[in-house]
């Protein structure tokens, strides 16, 4: 967690529409075919996007030994009866940088809505609001995250690794991390399986 911004080289973006070429508000799959260990069984909540470049959440992989009581206690934030919770690799940038993935219940100072379906904010406020019980009511928390400079996204996309499938907001909250990736493809009617020698979208 940081009490700064998001970066200015990464985009700020609050909404897309269906027609929008972007993946804000989409979920991007790996497939087993993409090669890179980092993202074995990805599931990257797109929160924006669009030339300048994109930024996504893992939420597929939690980090072993880390959890919310953890970071709170690092922060001297008091747990009250906040419910101890793990804590999600959200990519391979700034790994040391929280960011919470939350419902459009909540606002802070840094808080961007992602596309209505949900909203990301990326200082400690959040983790406050959260422990002191005024927080949004549905939440993730990642260390870290997954950043693509413009047109970079979209030259992965044209390669097989990849797929896109739509948002929906179930997938964060109801599902455990470890079943995400499985969950994710089975809702989009496809076996992963066939996609080793190719990717697209859903």
């Amino acid at each position: 967690m940081a009490a700064r911004r998001t970066p200015s080289y990464l985009p700020g973006m609050s909404a897309s529409s269906d027609t929008s070429p972007y993946l804000t508000g989409q979920f991007l799959l790996a497939t087993p075919g993409l090669g890179d260990p980092r993202f074995a069984h990805a599931v990257i909540a797109m929160c924006a996007h669009d030339e300048q470049g994109a930024i996504g959440i893992g939420l597929g992989a939690t980090i072993d030994g880390l959890g919310l009581h953890t970071l709170l206690d690092q922060f001297e934030i008091d747990r009250g009866d906040t419910p101890d919770a793990p804590v999600h690799f959200g990519g391979p940038v700034e790994i040391r940088r929280g960011f919470v993935v939350h419902s459009r219940d909540w606002s802070g100072q840094d808080t961007i809505d992602v596309a209505g379906r949900w909203a990301l904010s990326g200082t400690i406020d959040v983790l406050r609001a959260i422990a002191d019980g005024t927080g949004p009511q549905r939440w993730v928390v990642a260390l870290g995250y997954a950043g693509w400079s413009g047109g970079q996204l979209e030259d992965e996309l044209a390669a097989p690794g990849w797929l896109t499938t739509e948002g929906d907001t179930s997938l964060l909250w109801d599902v455990e991390a470890e079943e995400r990736w499985a969950c994710a493809y089975a809702a989009a009617g496809i076996d992963p399986r066939h996609l080793v020698a190719g990717s697209g979208t859903a």
